[in-house]
């Protein structure tokens, strides 16, 4: 019985230093198995930094290394999904320099899913103040990430995607 699940997912790489990218794409390829012909282009949102994007093919689970390899390298931000199986979630990985790793579980759609007792936890925690409510809540959501990542992503939109299928 094969008890791997293939999956697949997207590396963005929103700001990387020109003398950081051959370290990214080792990296990447270290934990893949195979090299990914990242396409490097001028990151607008911050001059001097480059960005790229691609997707990926490998076992369930493979998000989590991904975003583990690449962790704690100064200038770096990015963002890896990881799609669901028919028995694993998704996931979805944001990094940046100054709030690090923000990782979320995801349901087929790509939503994130916040656990029960996390929901749980903040409601008792917040007793009666909204305010704390809705600060818990942004932060299972990874609010920080999303607001501090957004104009990484603007400056991409329009930016090619390459689809790598591994073959063999």
């Amino acid at each position: 019985m094969n008890t791997r699940y293939r999956t697949q997912g997207v590396i963005f790489i929103h700001s990387v230093p020109p003398a950081v990218q051959p370290h990214v794409e080792w990296a990447v390829s270290s934990v893949l198995g195979y090299n990914i012909p990242f396409l490097w282009t001028p990151q607008d949102a911050q001059p001097g930094m480059n960005r790229a994007e691609a997707t990926w093919e490998g076992d369930a689970g493979t998000g989590a290394m991904l975003a583990s390899a690449m962790r704690g390298w100064e200038h770096l931000r990015y963002e890896i999904t990881e799609d669901a199986t028919q028995v694993t979630d998704g996931g979805r990985w944001l990094a940046t320099p100054d709030l690090g790793i923000f990782y979320a579980q995801t349901d087929r759609a790509g939503n994130i899913v916040i656990p029960e007792n996390r929901i749980r936890s903040a409601l008792e925690r917040a007793g009666e103040d909204s305010d704390e409510l809705h600060r818990l809540l942004d932060l299972a959501l990874g609010k920080a990430w999303d607001d501090e990542l957004e104009p990484f992503r603007y400056s991409g939109a329009g930016a090619p995607v390459r689809w790598i299928a591994r073959v063999g």
